[in-house]
This record gives structure tokens, C-alpha cells and sequence, in this order.
């Protein structure tokens, strides 16, 4: 019986953390790709900015700057090879700089996600407005985020860095199709399993989401040129009536 359990589990790890990378980076490509091309009416976010603009304003604000911020701390983080930086910094130092940064930026993340989640669930205008994906996918963050907040206390409990180490070989495995990936990570503490297979979700159900608005983010907004709206000096001059038709306007 024991046998048989040890067998499911190590073809579980193997599935979960060797092959559901794969596919779950392959929907988010091709489905993205797909939605883009036959459904671009629907590609938005959907806002309720008119009801509880002043809630809405600062949860937003909050949550995507806590979730940018550990969205990019967590790509460079885990993708950097260790050669790249070993020569200034230690895998143990590299790691409490992302505890006590991520930490922060998560914390910050979290009382905006939060406030976002219960104007959505307990408003009541804006429950009738919502789809049962828009609420799904805040739970699915708020879950999502919680569990990045647990595994915290267990990167204290391991300051040499070997985790951070562990996660970083088993992405940059990952992404460079070397087989073996599941393996790396063998014997984490199941928060940072729970995690990696819900982040990986995320992307897997991004492009049946709102989620897709992330690709429209308007970075190109800050680059811009200047709009001239009015001439310096004053308002310009006002156009006189117009005539119709075979007449003549009037002085």
C-alpha cells in the first residue's frame, strides 16, 4: 500500500513540476495569441471605476504595484544564473534581500488586493456587475498571494540560500528544456509546491481571463509625444455662425 502511495506521489511531483510547466506555458502562448486574434472586443479588464471609485483607486494602486514589483523580483530572481552574481553577492545575502523586498512589496500587495476583493464580494451593485471569473481570478490571487506570504518563515529558517537556489535551478531548468527539472526541488516544504503550482496556473487560465489585459498595460503612454490642447496667451478664437446653403453668413 505504502508502495503504491510512494509511486502516485513521485509521478504526481514529476507530472506537477516536469511536465504541467510545459502546458500551462503553452496555453498561455498560443491561447493569448488565439483570444487576441478572434475575440479582441473582449480582451479588456472590465472596469467598475464609477462605483466605489475612491476604494477602487487605492486598492488598485496598491495591488499593482506590490504585484509588478514581486512579478519582476521574481523573473530576474529566479532566471539570473548564480555565476551572474556571485561575485558580488551571496546566495544567502541574495536571499534575505528577496525575503525582506518581496516581503514588503507583498504585504503592500496584499491590503490592496484585499481591498479590491471585498468592495468586489461586498458591494452590492458591483457583485451583480462582476462575472463569476472576475471574482474566481481575485480569489485565485488572494490564495495565491497568501501562500507566497507563508513560505516567508520558512526562507528564514534557510539563510544559506539553498532554496533560493533549488527554485532558481529548477526555473532556469525549466525554461532551457533541461530534463530533470522535477527533481530539483525535491523535499521543499509543501508551501513552496503550493505555490509553484498555483503560479503556474495563473498563466494557465490568463487567456480565458481578464488577465489578458497585462500584454495591454500603456507603457507607451509615458513615452509619448506632448498633445497641444490650447495655445499659450489664451483660449483660441471662437468660429462665427456657418452659412447654409446658397446664402450668405451674417456680419
Amino acid at each position: 500500500m505504502f508502495a503504491i502511495w510512494d509511486g502516485f506521489t513521485d509521478y504526481l511531483h514529476g507530472f506537477l513540476f516536469g511536465i504541467y510547466p510545459y502546458i500551462c506555458m503553452g496555453v498561455f502562448v498560443i491561447g493569448s495569441l488565439i483570444r487576441f486574434d478572434r475575440d479582441q472586443y473582449t480582451w479588456r479588464s472590465g472596469s467598475s471605476q464609477m462605483l466605489r471609485a475612491k476604494q477602487l483607486r487605492l486598492g488598485s494602486n496598491l495591488f499593482h504595484f506590490g504585484i509588478i514589483f514581486l512579478f519582476f523580483g521574481h523573473f530576474v530572481g529566479l532566471l539570473t544564473p548564480h555565476w551572474a552574481y556571485e561575485w558580488l553577492i551571496t546566495p544567502g545575502q541574495k536571499q534575505m534581500v528577496a525575503v525582506t523586498a518581496g516581503g514588503i512589496a507583498g504585504v503592500v500587495c496584499f491590503v490592496g488586493l484585499t481591498m479590491l476583493l471585498h468592495r468586489r464580494l461586498y458591494d452590492d451593485r458591483i457583485r451583480r456587475t462582476s462575472t463569476y471569473a472576475d471574482t474566481f481570478i481575485l480569489l485565485l490571487l488572494w490564495v495565491q498571494l497568501c501562500l507566497g506570504l507563508v513560505t516567508l518563515p520558512f526562507s528564514f529558517g534557510h539563510r544559506d540560500g539553498s532554496v533560493m537556489l533549488q527554485l532558481s535551478a529548477w526555473s532556469q531548468a525549466i525554461v532551457t528544456f533541461r530534463p530533470g527539472a522535477a527533481d530539483l526541488i525535491r523535499g521543499l516544504d509543501f508551501p513552496y509546491h503550493a505555490h509553484l503550482v498555483l503560479g503556474m496556473t495563473l498563466f494557465l487560465i490568463t487567456p480565458f481571463t481578464r488577465l489578458v489585459h497585462i500584454f495591454s498595460a500603456p507603457v507607451w503612454y509615458l513615452f509619448r509625444s506632448w498633445q497641444i490642447v490650447r495655445m499659450r496667451g489664451g483660449a483660441t478664437t471662437r468660429p462665427g455662425p456657418v452659412a447654409r446653403p446658397g446664402t450668405q453668413a451674417a456680419e
